[in-house]
């Protein structure tokens, strides 16, 4: 079946699978795969729940390409035909003019394989599907986007650093960004706590190497901080309860927890995060988890606005680069979204 909050995924009587994406072509600054980058061409497609969408809002912002590849925001609650546009005027992409990303999907190829995926970029001259490859999107952001970068982007995915970066992405992927899913949707016992065990083991890991070091990869934000971010920004509110990973919150990891509040009050990092569109999301969706669709009332976000101290370990967050401005105003999450200072 496919992921009802991204990437594509799977699971029958044992275990859960996540597909690999079925539309791979790049936008490139070669063109290569016939897709060249281009200011304005394109429309990136998301939904606020998704972690895997995130990557690529977070991505957009700190590179500051917002005005070079627009956006599309999907309701974070589904039906049958996945992704729709019912946050908009008359239920359509303004852009687009789709009431479902399944649309652009179909002008691309008829009876495609693997579902209906965010985060997706979509030609907006031909109202075609280019991607759905949530692993290469924000690599290429970074890389192959450069010449629209704003001034002072910072350089998320730094060639001398990517054989690190690489493998510290592929052990988060595999225990944490995934693992929840694997142990959210574990059908056998055995199966449950293989996965949980295997998300609290890494995240244990990785916080030795937080405690010393202001971020994941040498002292300044990259793309592996972009993707253990948007699975630990949702980790209390929906992996601890919703999923069953629920060996501690990750409130009670004092360095886990300083280290995502400080990424969350990092400019581009926090002003993507809608918590009212993750938890209607994941709670509303996923009936075969929540039959009732009850969303809870908790926890208390007000504890994401505290102090975090990690400035004390150094690290310059945009290495010679400098933060993102504001978001654009038709880009802000609403207030219920966002958490409140008591």
């Amino acid at each position: 079946m496919t992921g009802s909050d991204g990437g594509n995924s799977a699971y029958g009587n044992r275990t859960f699978q996540r597909s690999k994406a079925h539309f791979t072509d790049r936008i490139t600054a070669d063109g290569r795969d016939g897709w060249p980058v281009e200011p304005g061409r394109y429309r990136l497609v998301v939904s606020r729940a998704c972690p895997w969408a995130s990557r690529a809002l977070v991505s957009r912002r700190l590179l500051g390409l917002e005005s070079a590849l627009s956006l599309a925001v999907a309701d974070p609650i589904q039906d049958d035909r996945s992704w729709r546009f019912t946050l908009d005027p008359d239920g359509r992409d303004p852009v687009l003019g789709i009431r479902y990303l399944s649309e652009a999907y179909d002008r691309r190829e008829a009876d495609h394989p693997g579902g209906v995926s965010v985060p997706a970029i979509v030609d907006v001259p031909s109202g075609k599907l280019v991607t759905n490859d949530y692993q290469q999107i924000t690599l290429d952001l970074a890389t192959e986007w450069r010449a629209l970068h704003r001034d002072g982007a910072p350089d998320l995915y730094p060639e001398a650093l990517r054989d690190e970066i690489d493998a510290v992405m592929a052990d988060v992927y595999e225990d944490v960004n995934n693992g929840v899913y694997r142990a959210g949707f574990a059908t056998e016992q055995a199966e449950y706590e293989a996965a949980c065990s295997a998300v609290f083991r890494r995240l244990e890991l990785l916080t030795p190497r937080l405690a010393r070091q202001r971020y994941l990869v040498g002292d300044t934000i990259t793309e592996a901080d972009i993707r253990l971010f948007t699975t630990l920004v949702r980790f209390d509110a929906v992996y601890h309860g919703h999923f069953k990973c629920n060996r501690w919150k990750l409130a009670e990891n004092k360095v886990l927890w300083g280290y995502v509040r400080d990424l969350y009050q990092t400019p581009g990092f926090g002003d993507t995060v809608d918590f009212d569109h993750i938890k209607r999301h994941y709670y509303q969706v996923h009936t075969g988890i929540n039959p009732t669709r009850i969303v809870p009332l908790g926890p208390d976000l007000s504890g994401w606005l505290t102090p975090h101290h990690r400035e004390e370990l150094a690290g310059r967050p945009f290495g010679d680069g400098t933060p993102p401005g504001p978001p654009p105003p038709d880009e802000q999450v609403s207030p219920q979204g966002r958490p409140t200072p008591k």
